[in-house]
């Protein structure tokens, strides 16, 4: 499963906020990415192009396990 947990902490650290990038993408597409949902590669490019990062900064594949033992942690 794609998460996004690397795009908000990448937001933090540039001291901007998820809505930010509505600059770039539409409230509807924000709001996949913070459910976790597919978005297209498009997206991602977009996203890239204006926080000049790479997709591996905005984003990981986990596990559903790995995904519950955080979820048990938290």
């Amino acid at each position: 499963m794609i998460v996004y947990t690397k795009l908000w902490i990448l937001l933090d650290k540039k001291g901007m906020k998820k809505t930010d990038l509505k600059q770039v993408i539409t409230s509807a597409t924000l709001a996949k990415l913070g459910k976790n949902e597919t978005v297209s590669v498009e997206t991602i490019g977009k996203i890239c192009d204006f926080l000049q990062c790479q997709p591996a900064d905005i984003m990981e594949n986990v596990s559903k396990e790995q995904l519950e033992k955080v979820g048990e942690e938290i």
